[in-house]
């Protein structure tokens, strides 16, 4: 019987693997598959973009209960991003298994429908998984696996009495997983972690990361930065700020100059931070311009550079920065930005100095994003998207982008060159049973 269950695990582990188009799982996430299968407690380190997630999802997903009714599993992350994304994932992997995510600012009625027919796996942010359990909106008795990702960024952002009391009311936790990016957090309390299995993959070296300094001239960096964007050429960034006063400068100061970006920082209305992320991943935008909450967490895969437009005050931020680049063995570039009489940290110790050319700014993005007023709950397909945009459409294959299915919308990338006949065809027309609206945003 045992060998049959672990025949059955590696055969769906190799579906999982397939469906999302990776050949092998990597060290970490094996070495971290085995042991949280192993032991009761895991602590998982490893730097933003080794695939943490991955990791604690194949054996939380293959120690699942298909006859349990209620929740089993609970994972906890610091924002509604990382939360959103963590489900993403495990819909791409098509575990058979209800999962829903809840997250503050969402409307309160979607939570309680979708807790009518308990998700078995249950993703979402402190705040808002403390308030169901404050309204006891479901049993917590069958939950068993409970995973903190990103634990210290939760804490640092203020979640440690919702943390507290969450840990507290679960009393069947067989297995407990928490990740970081980074060593600096201390355990907390509220845990009574007994002798945690401690898997540290911080130190394993980036050996494709560059590290280079553009001096500029001037305080005002403006100038500087645009130099530098057209140095870079056509790749895929993020230009990281403090401030959210300094994003919107440099936004407009972007805009002026006919640079097509997005911002991203924790002022802005969900639904502006979640399309700006969804423009990023798909082309239509090149840049980010974000603070530190797009340093840990998001998924923004494929970022050929990094640039330190105004300076990180702690070694943990220029690290958690510099990890959004040259990932799982890609080739990247973080760039330090700095007036040329800045004291810099002793932790930025870059003795490679670029000399800035004259170049023009890079070329606008062929990709334009539109919104579908249907997604998952209407039982549309990214293959019925795809479907309509070529039969209706009439567009080729090499002209229809990313396609990213939402429960009550979706997104599709599209060469901009064909939007205005595009558009025609297409706005109105029925997927599945419903009439959908297809405009741009």
């Amino acid at each position: 019987m045992y060998l049959w269950q672990m025949s059955q695990k590696i055969k769906n582990q190799a579906q999982i693997l397939q469906k999302l188009g990776i050949e092998a799982l990597n060290p970490m996430q094996e070495q971290a598959k085995l042991a949280i299968h192993s032991v009761a407690e895991v602590l998982l380190l490893s730097p933003t973009g080794t695939g943490k997630t991955l990791a604690f999802l194949l054996p939380l997903i293959a120690e699942l209960d298909p006859s349990c009714k209620e929740v089993q599993a609970l994972i906890i992350a610091p924002s509604r991003e990382l939360a959103i994304q963590i489900e993403q994932v495990i819909r791409e992997i098509g575990s058979g298994f209800k999962t829903n995510v809840f997250y503050g600012g969402r409307n309160m009625s979607k939570d309680r429908m979708e807790l009518s027919t308990r998700p078995a796996i249950l993703v979402g942010t402190p705040g808002r998984i403390a308030d169901h359990f404050d309204r006891e909106a479901f049993p917590l008795d069958d939950i068993k696996f409970l995973v903190l990702d990103e634990f210290d960024k939760s804490l640092e952002v203020g979640f440690d009495e919702e943390m507290s009391f969450i840990c507290a009311a679960l009393k069947n936790i067989k297995k407990t997983v928490l990740t970081s990016a980074t060593n600096d957090a201390a355990i907390p309390d509220f845990l009574s972690f007994d002798k945690p299995l401690v898997l540290d993959f911080l130190g394993d070296k980036i050996e494709s990361l560059h590290l280079k300094r553009v001096i500029s001239p001037e305080k005002d960096k403006l100038k500087s930065l645009i130099q530098l964007l057209s140095n870079v050429g056509d790749q895929p960034g993020i230009i990281f700020c403090n401030y959210k006063d300094t994003i919107k400068r440099i936004s407009k100061h972007l805009s002026e100059a006919g640079i097509k970006h997005g911002s991203f920082y924790g002022g802005m209305e969900q639904i502006d931070r979640e399309r700006a992320l969804i423009k990023f991943r798909n082309g239509t935008h090149q840049l980010l311009i974000a603070t530190d909450l797009a340093a840990r967490g998001i998924d923004v895969p494929e970022i050929s550079f990094i640039i330190h437009y105004q300076l990180p005050h702690r070694l943990a931020e220029f690290t958690h920065r510099n990890g959004r680049t040259a990932r799982m063995h890609n080739e990247g570039t973080a760039y330090v930005l700095h007036w040329q009489e800045d004291v810099l940290a002793d932790f930025i110790d870059i003795p490679e100095v670029l000399e800035l050319e004259e170049k023009p700014i890079p070329s606008p993005s062929p990709w334009t994003t539109l919104f579908i007023s249907g997604g998952r709950k209407d039982k549309i397909s990214k293959g019925d998207i795809a479907g309509l945009f070529f039969k209706q459409g009439d567009i080729r294959k090499e002209q229809l982008g990313k396609i990213e299915l939402k429960t009550d919308c979706a997104f599709v990338a599209v060469k901009t060159k064909k939007l205005a006949a595009l558009l025609d065809k297409v706005n109105n027309s029925k997927l599945k049973k419903k009439k959908v609206r297809i405009t741009e945003i």
